[in-house]
């Protein structure tokens, strides 16, 4: 950090955190170079149609796209008015078409959308990322026995590699939202003061096929298929309110996984990755802390908290616009984004050096199996002849004092040890061991793994192929 930016606040969203793709995405250097490109686009666009403007023009704007003063605004006030004058200033031949029959809207809702239509390609990317390490782990870990938890109570086995698809069902359902925001989002373009293309149709003299033949030109330019056929001033912000749940979704699928990870932590059966020099507790030093995790947790409820200001401003926009929205969406479009960035880093990380003990998971299943087992041991001893309401009662009295001995005398779980003592139980000694195999209570869990990988994830992995193997680099 610079000794001069010491005495004020930085957002940590960008000193500390963010990527300098996402930073750059929502940077003022960004904006004003796309504010220039549409100056651009709108003046080739007049020209084909046959307004008044030259090669010569359009050269020299185009040679001068990232010639910025960036301390005219402070003088005028008025951002969008303070960067005609220095593009024009830079392009004196050029000046006189500069922002011609536009408005501030022109720049401003054209360059957000831009700005959010690439900020989705970015995170989607890297949610493909971390869906492919979570899917390799999900792979490798299909068919390891892990005890189920419902209520954080012992239930039910499950595999490591299944409880992993239920987090990554969750990120597929995630890339689809994104993608569809992403998909679902149009370009204002050319439409006046309060979307009547007004002083467009003064330019074209009453032509109302040139103004229409205008707003496509300029958005395919900048790259979208269509505009909205109607605005007021402002695109509406029901737009912002889509982009931004569809982030809060994402929030609210990362926090449920890292929130797992923390508790399985807890009980030291799955840990993230912990660096040799990393220090867990200025306090305890033998602490290994899911600080990565908690991160992501943090991170998330800012970001589902995010989506309530969208809200908030388009219900209250008045007839064509209001300019109450700006002050708001300066922060909260860029910060929905950048936190989503930041947590799909993080997850990234995460799921690249997730660190599981089997040994640990195996204990776990030993002390609560017996308990789980009771049903086949029934059912073993009635294909032996006996009575599945007596066996059921045995059972029932050797559970309740094998629990106390668990519960109160703080003692392994004996179950097993008590049916073996109980001579009730001689017929069914011989297929104990295999009745109480972790692998026979696991249900299809391997196969459903083996199933939603190849049918539900590899396939939506395809398009983005190309940046599989980016690595991320976190700050600790």
């Amino acid at each position: 950090v610079h000794a001069s930016d010491m005495n004020r606040y930085r957002s940590p969203l960008v000193s500390r955190y963010a990527s300098k793709e996402m930073s750059y995405n929502f940077s003022e250097k960004k904006k004003l170079i796309t504010w220039r490109k549409l100056w651009i686009f709108l003046a080739k666009a007049e020209k084909a149609l046959g307004l008044p403007i030259t090669d010569a023009q359009i050269a020299e704007m185009e040679s001068h796209a990232e010639d910025i003063d960036f301390e005219e605004e402070r003088k005028l006030r008025h951002d969008v008015m303070a960067h005609v004058h220095t593009f024009a200033h830079c392009c004196p031949t050029a000046a006189p078409i500069i922002h011609l029959g536009a408005m501030s809207c022109y720049v401003g809702d054209n360059t957000d959308l831009i700005a959010l239509r690439d900020g989705f390609n970015i995170l989607l990317s890297k949610l493909a990322r971390v869906i492919d390490r979570l899917a390799n782990f999900a792979e490798e870990y299909a068919d390891l026995p892990t005890l189920g938890f419902t209520h954080f109570q012992p239930a039910q086995l499950t595999t490591v590699g299944k409880r992993a698809c239920l987090w990554l069902q969750e990120l597929v359902m995630d890339v689809r939202n994104l993608e569809r925001a992403r998909d679902d989002l149009c370009f204002r373009g050319v439409k006046g003061t309060t979307g009547t293309q007004a002083s467009f149709l003064q330019l074209f003299q009453g032509d109302h096929d040139k103004v229409e033949e205008l707003d496509k030109m300029v958005t395919e330019m900048a790259g979208f298929k269509k505009a909205y056929l109607v605005t007021g001033q402002t695109y509406s912000h029901e737009v912002d309110i889509h982009c931004l749940a569809r982030l809060a979704s994402l929030g609210a699928s990362v926090h449920k996984i890292c929130t797992d990870i923390r508790l399985l932590a807890n009980l030291k059966e799955i840990e993230e990755p912990f660096e040799k020099e990393q220090i867990g507790s200025s306090a305890m030093p033998y602490k290994r802390n899911p600080m990565r995790a908690e991160r992501c947790c943090g991170l998330a409820r800012h970001l589902i908290a995010l989506v309530g200001d969208p809200l908030q401003t388009d219900s209250v926009q008045w007839p064509e616009s209001t300019l109450d929205d700006s002050a708001n969406r300066r922060i909260s479009l860029p910060e929905s984004f950048l936190t989503a960035d930041i947590i799909l880093s993080t997850l990234q990380n995460i799921t690249e050096g997730l660190v599981v003990y089997p040994k640990v998971i195996e204990r776990h299943i030993r002390h609560e199996l017996p308990f789980m087992a009771t049903e086949n041991i029934i059912m073993a001893i009635v294909k032996a002849g006996g009575n599945r309401q007596e066996c059921h009662e045995k059972i029932r009295v050797l559970s309740q004092e094998a629990a106390a001995v668990v519960k109160q005398e703080g003692g392994d779980n004996d179950l097993l040890a008590r049916i073996q003592r109980d001579p009730y139980f001689a017929p069914i000694l011989g297929q104990l061991d295999a009745l109480l195999d972790p692998k026979t209570f696991i249900g299809r869990a391997p196969q459903q793994v083996k199933t939603f990988l190849a049918e539900e994830v590899r396939p939506l992995l395809e398009p983005y192929k190309a940046n599989m193997d980016v690595k991320v680099e976190l700050v600790l």
